[in-house]
């Protein structure tokens, strides 16, 4: 249980300090399916952020005492569009942090969709549980994991969810015949 306990509080700790920043947000990857779906274990944090190079050094300034941050994954990030990592310096969990790519509908979308929850006190801006579906579905698309179905056969278990956003995304996804199977899946499971 101490891992939990730890993944949560190092969770509160990075969001109070993106907050401080006024960094734009969203939690999403399997502390997301966790919230919206069956708890799972995960070893890392994934952060959805919009930064530019005005932040770097406040970054650095704010996170350094209690994780490992590199000057040149921001900055590779900020050049490339890729992502980098901070790492908890007690406990080892790494904190992946996303950019948000300004050139997909979706991701702006799930971005402006995201949906504050109370986590142990903390207001915390979470992916809302269609678009985690959404990028799940495109994840396995491109990986073949089967990581991806049970986490979303676990969304659309426990969460109520607009299918129609889905299907719709799914569409211009080219991921619509993998959804049917998980909905005709979920459907029979009953």
């Amino acid at each position: 249980m101490k891992n939990e306990i730890d993944l949560i509080d190092i969770l509160q700790l990075v969001v109070k300090r993106l907050k401080i920043l006024k960094i734009p947000y969203v939690v999403t990857g399997g502390v997301a399916v966790s919230f919206w779906g069956a708890p799972r274990s995960t070893h890392d944090i994934d952060i959805i952020i919009e930064i530019d190079s005005s932040k770097t050094d406040k970054i650095i300034k704010l996170f350094e005492k209690e994780f490992y941050v590199s000057r040149e994954g921001i900055e590779s990030m900020l050049e490339h569009n890729i992502s980098f990592n901070i790492i908890h310096n007690e406990s080892g969990l790494k904190i992946d942090f996303w950019p948000i790519d300004k050139n997909d509908a979706h991701k702006i979308a799930e971005f402006k969709r995201a949906i504050s929850k109370n986590i142990f006190g903390e207001k915390i801006l979470m992916i809302a549980p269609e678009d985690l579906i959404i990028v799940k579905l495109q994840w396995f698309k491109d990986s073949d994991s089967s990581r991806h179905i049970d986490d979303i056969k676990s969304i659309l278990r426990i969460s109520k969810v607009d299918l129609e956003y889905i299907k719709n995304w799914a569409e211009k996804h080219g991921t619509t015949d993998i959804l049917n199977q998980l909905i005709k899946e979920n459907k029979s499971s009953y």
